[in-house]
């Protein structure tokens, strides 16, 4: 059974791996950002849900896990929708660190 949960941590780990490969290379806009967050965490969020059900933990952990994530997806796409209507677009080259 142990090899069966090694074989089935795999796939969320190359996800993981894959979202945070597509985190580094979208630099362009802050929405691809954002999902490529969004999905790093749900890869993550697979994997504990694979973990606590092997070795029988109690699965409140993993729902407030899931509740931060949902309350971060949320924060992300209104920070978003801020952006585009103060700046036009949401590409990062618009954004200036000297501005107020």
């Amino acid at each position: 059974m142990l090899n069966l949960t090694h074989s089935m941590l795999i796939f969320p780990f190359i996800s993981i791996l894959c979202g945070l490969i597509a985190f580094s290379s979208s630099y362009k806009h802050l929405l691809n950002t954002l999902l490529s967050l969004e999905f790093v965490m749900l890869s993550v969020f697979w994997a504990f849900s694979i973990i606590f059900s092997e070795v029988s933990y109690e699965l409140y952990l993993i729902l407030f896990f899931l509740t931060l994530v949902a309350c971060e997806g949320a924060l992300g796409l209104g920070l978003v929708v801020s952006i585009v209507r103060t700046h036009g677009n949401d590409q990062f080259n618009i954004f200036n660190s000297l501005q107020c």
